[in-house]
């Protein structure tokens, strides 16, 4: 009678066990599907960058320097295709900066905010800045969800087993981003 006892025991740990594993698996694919939702937008954005810039070149030719800092951005965002999200972050955070700063200084070219095509390019940007801040938090809420699996107890037994870890947030680093904008009237 006991050897039937101790054999569910370890039966019905396994089957635990089992349950944990593959609870884990699908917290790691929701976090890969959300970085995968977070590179279509970057790469979209990367793509319209180009566009952008030869709306505002003719305009802003005195602001050489900030579309050269663009273009350069937006070539360390598609060289950083496969780092990791800390750096992909900080990278993204600086290529955003430059891109409001770019429609900042925009404001001082009244022929520039009533062209179509600005304000076309404008607008998209916005929509996929948006995006991008919403595949954002899925993501993290994804790499949340995982990351208390793989320290809770007991599911962080099974992932140290079958060597699960922590996934990385897609934080902001720069601290323009995470500044309240002024409105002024």
């Amino acid at each position: 009678m006991t050897g039937w006892i101790v054999t569910a025991v370890v039966v019905a740990i396994g089957i635990y066990a089992i349950a944990i594993y593959n609870q884990l698996v699908k917290k790691r694919q929701m976090v890969e599907e959300g970085w995968s939702g977070i590179d279509v937008q970057l790469k979209r954005r990367t793509d319209l960058i180009p566009n952008l810039l030869e709306a505002v070149k003719g305009y802003m030719a005195h602001e050489r320097g900030l579309m050269e800092r663009i273009t350069e951005l937006r070539a360390r965002s598609q060289a950083a295709g496969s780092a990791g999200a800390g750096e992909r972050g900080r990278i993204e955070g600086e290529l955003s900066s430059a891109l409001m700063q770019l429609f900042a200084v925009a404001e001082n070219y009244p022929d520039l905010k009533a062209s179509a095509n600005f304000i076309d390019f404008q607008n998209a940007m916005q929509e996929l800045e948006d995006q991008i801040q919403l595949a954002r938090r899925y993501y993290n809420g994804a790499v949340r969800v995982l990351n208390i699996a793989v320290e809770s107890f007991p599911s962080n037994l099974v992932a140290g087993a079958f060597g699960f870890v922590k996934a990385e947030y897609f934080e902001l680093d720069s601290e323009a981003e995470r500044a309240v904008p002024q409105v002024t009237f």
